[in-house]
């Protein structure tokens, strides 16, 4: 009897510390970004968000998160410069339909809830390893992810030597991940 108690609190250890599996939900998730164009902040979005994200807070060694996102769902409110940022000199959604970020890395914050994660980021072809702080909120079915990073778009080959754009842009996001 002894020695099924063990096996039981072993088993229960084991699951207690493996990170649980969820799928990014695109209903809920949100990608957006803010960068300067003439001067002035442009708000965009992106939509169509999918990937798996296998997190646990206490097994951060055996947690990822591998997402994706169509890049011809750009959104600025625009029509006009929305269809401009599909071309070749931006997105170029024909010939790269998606951009990846996949990770290799979570570690923990001083701060409770709170993380950092390292990864890879690939738009237009171009792969780039960034890093950035986030926090992993659980809810009844999953978590909810918040983090946000910069990025240089000329890193990426995007709006080439635009003057008008800055180079730097800020990207937040909000992800929901369900069981």
């Amino acid at each position: 009897m002894k020695s099924f108690k063990i096996i039981i609190a072993f088993i229960l250890l084991t699951n207690a510390l493996m990170a649980q599996k969820y799928t990014i939900a695109d209903d809920g998730s949100k990608v957006t970004f803010v960068i300067k164009n003439f001067g002035s902040k442009t708000n965009g979005s992106f939509t169509g968000l999918t990937g798996v994200v296998i997190f646990n807070p206490k097994a951060l060694t055996t947690s990822t998160i591998n997402a994706s996102i169509s890049a011809a769902t750009v959104n600025t409110n625009n029509n006009a410069r929305d269809k401009h940022l599909k071309k070749s000199e931006y997105f170029d959604v024909e010939k790269f339909t998606t951009i990846t970020f996949v990770s290799t890395k979570i570690t923990e914050s001083s701060t409770a809830g709170r993380f950092f994660i390292f990864g890879n980021l690939t738009i237009k072809g171009i792969t780039k390893a960034i890093q950035f702080g986030f926090s992993a909120t659980p809810n009844t079915n999953g978590y909810i992810f918040a983090g946000d990073f910069e990025i240089n778009r000329r890193d990426f080959g995007v709006g080439g030597n635009s003057i008008s754009m800055a180079d730097k842009l800020k990207v937040y996001l909000n992800i929901t991940a369900k069981n």
